[in-house]
């Protein structure tokens, strides 16, 4: 057929044509199809190449988390089954203290740290444990030992304050700070530290590590111990400035009152004291102690443990403390008691120990009054001129001390019983006193003329009086009442100065005497404390006398004491009648001589005044029938006083200070000699001492009579 060729094929592909362009919908659908494989794969790669390092990272921190879990729970494990019971952790002290009380039985000086006995937060006040968790750790009864929210808190503040993280504020619980006081164990050894001070520094340090550690240990505190038995060990090892270690030792201290008796105001100035227990101590800084306690206070109404009354009032109202914490440590005296007490009982106590002592705080106060009165009055301010004052008993008991212008200090030099200084006229009462028990009464005579002795090595010696005049012949008692030296040195010279420096020592006068004449005249060195006593001697009819301040020793709890005084009424020194007469001529020197400053109306004073050369040292030594009282009046330099002498400015403070004492007693009349007396003796001329055959003084023979040694 024409139609067909032969072997033709039908096409099996359809006629080219142009798509239709697609809609706008559609080309968007177009554009959102996936890609392709190759690349979700590529997406996929990266993706997982990005979170490999975190699955890395998780998976190290899981396992890294679990072997902390693991450590901290074994140290917590560690750290409870090593942690002794309660009652062994509230007193960390290694050595014990010393509380010092007056002759009444009141506290009026601590020495040492002092532990004031256990409390529990269960006995111990409540405004006092409701003081310390609000100041401290308000949720200390609801946390597990650490606070993660009050250590964020502190990092937070100490970054803003531009120091470290672990500097500054810690936010640490009760807990941790119990953890840090028990020095998370370790116990205080010698061998390891130098002191205690290096100890505790050492416990304090704030490391990451020591940070780790301590955590751990405060949780197996938790472990451990209840909430109250934790808050137990802080109230009670928690130092609390002046000494004070715990609660109840700083109630005492402060307020003397029990812990358990302290009010909201007491407790919340004691609470305070955490913050800063050196620098907030209110016996240095009542008012900033005050103010910090007036916070605590506020904090307190916060946490509802007082009622908005309650708080008014306690800030109206501040805590003030008691008359021996305002006298802070008992200043020369309780250093003088705790320097002559027993080492092992006072300085190097591991014991706590109570020490009664005479101390009278009446007298005490009187002659600090005293003191200050005088250099108000009539020393000028920029004078560096220092005051020692003893006031004692007859029987050496000592009653008040002070030992320098600042009465109020702990640990520094005490004039009155270690400074040695030049006696002057003070001196010659013990001169007349070898006279006496010779046989001499008080109006013989003796001449008063210019004098020259040969002194082997310094030649030529012309002794003078202090006018430079001279009174010829003058009685025993007009001569000590003026206190004229050539006298003086004639009876000392007379009788033998042997003689004299062995009555002397026999007093008390422990320094070496001088060995020349001029012994008679004071140029020995001598002690406030010993020259008092020396006096109080002659008071008590011619015994010596040592000098004491402490009546008994005992332990904290026990009722037998294991010491008691160390001083007191000694060995017979001159006869009674030898003693009241030198009393008499002692009274002269008040009534018409160079102490007349010291009358009081009433009263029946004997004394000695005493002034060195060049003034150096001015004195003024007296009694009544009760009491002793010894000043003393220097530079430390040995700079000459200007315008002073014993007479004066010293039996001024010396008046001052027995008219306060006498308010509170009524002195009666002097042990002394009254009505008329013969006169025995005469030294004038002056003859050298006639020598026995034995070689000894027909005075030394006499003497060995007198006294019953030969």
């Amino acid at each position: 057929m024409a139609e067909k060729k032969s072997g033709s094929r039908k096409r099996l592909t359809a006629d080219r044509r142009t798509p239709p362009s697609p809609s706008p919908r559609k080309r968007k659908a177009t554009l959102q199809k996936p890609a392709p494989k190759r690349f979700s794969r590529l997406r996929a790669a990266l993706w997982r190449a990005f979170l490999l390092p975190f699955r890395m990272i998780w998976a190290m921190a899981w396992r890294l988390g679990l072997v902390i879990f693991l450590l901290v729970g074994l140290g917590v494990a560690y750290f409870a089954a090593n942690l002794p019971e309660v009652s062994a952790l509230v007193d960390g002290r290694a050595k014990g203290s010393v509380t010092l009380m007056d002759r009444n039985g009141a506290v009026f000086a601590w020495r040492g740290d002092q532990f004031g006995g256990i409390v529990t937060a269960q006995t111990v006040s409540p405004f006092l444990k409701n003081a310390v968790v609000a100041t401290e750790d308000r949720r200390f009864y609801r946390h597990f030992g650490l606070s993660p929210r009050g250590v964020a808190s502190a990092v937070r503040i100490n970054l803003r304050a531009g120091r470290g993280p672990l500097s500054g504020n810690g936010g640490s619980t009760i807990t941790q700070q119990t953890a840090k006081l028990i020095c998370l164990g370790v116990n205080y050894d010698p061998d390891l530290w130098k002191s205690e001070r290096n100890y505790e520094r050492e416990c304090r340090r704030s490391t990451l590590w020591r940070k780790i550690k301590e955590a751990t240990f405060a949780l197996a505190m938790e472990v451990k111990f209840s909430k109250d038995e934790i808050l137990t060990i802080y109230l009670n090892r928690t130092f609390l400035g002046a000494g004070a270690r715990g609660f109840e030792a700083a109630a005492q201290r402060y307020f003397g009152k029990s812990a358990t008796q302290v009010n909201a105001a007491e407790a919340a100035m004691m609470a305070g004291l955490l913050k800063a227990p050196s620098r907030l101590a209110p016996t240095d800084n009542l008012a900033g102690a005050q103010a910090r306690a007036a916070i605590v206070i506020d904090l307190m109404q916060q946490e509802n443990y007082l009622s908005k009354a309650e708080a008014t009032s306690s800030i109206a109202q501040p805590a003030t403390l008691t008359a021996a914490a305002t006298d802070r440590a008992g200043g020369y005296f309780a250093d003088w008691v705790m320097a002559s007490g027993p080492e092992f009982f006072t300085r190097n106590t591991t014991e706590d120990v109570l020490i009664n002592t005479t101390l009278d705080q009446n007298i005490q106060t009187a002659t600090e009054q005293a003191v200050r009165s005088i250099f108000d009055d009539k020393i000028d301010e920029s004078s560096k001129a220092q005051v020692a004052v003893v006031v004692m008993s007859a029987d050496g008991a000592v009653r008040a001390m002070i030992g320098g212008r600042n009465t109020r200090t702990t640990g520094a030099f005490n004039r009155a019983t270690q400074a040695k200084r030049q006696t002057g006229s003070a001196f010659k009462p013990f001169v007349y006193a070898t006279a006496l028990e010779l046989g001499y009464t008080p109006f013989d005579i003796v001449r008063d003329e210019p004098i020259t002795y040969n002194i082997a090595g310094s030649g030529a010696w012309s002794p003078t009086n202090y006018n430079n005049q001279f009174a010829g012949d003058v009685a025993f008692t007009r001569a000590l009442a003026e206190s004229l030296n050539i006298p003086a040195i004639k009876i000392s010279e007379h009788v033998g100065r042997d003689l004299v420096r062995k009555v002397a020592t026999d007093f008390g006068i422990a320094n070496e005497l001088a060995a020349g004449p001029a012994l008679a005249l004071g140029a020995s060195e001598s002690t406030l404390i010993e020259m008092t006593g020396a006096y109080a001697g002659i008071l008590n009819g011619g015994s010596s006398v040592r000098p004491y301040g402490l009546e008994q020793i005992k332990l904290l709890g026990d009722t037998e004491p294991l010491a008691g005084r160390a001083g007191g009424i000694g060995e017979r020194v001159i006869d009674t009648k030898a003693a009241q007469a030198l009393t008499y001529m002692m009274y002269e020197v008040v009534q018409s001589g160079t102490g007349q400053r010291a009358k009081i109306e009433g009263v029946e004073i004997a004394g000695k005044t005493g002034t060195t050369q060049a003034a150096r040292d001015a004195w003024f030594i007296g009694f009544t029938s009760e009491f002793v009282v010894g000043v003393w009046m220097g530079y430390d330099d040995n700079t000459p006083l200007k315008g002073v002498t014993g007479g004066g400015i010293p039996t001024d403070i010396w008046r001052e200070t027995m008219i306060a004492i006498t308010n509170q007693s009524a002195p009666g009349p002097l042990p002394m000699l009254r009505g008329p007396v013969q006169i025995s003796k005469q030294l004038e001329p002056i003859e050298p001492a006639v020598k026995t055959k034995s070689g000894a003084t027909i005075f030394d023979t006499l003497f060995g009579i007198l006294t019953g040694k030969n």
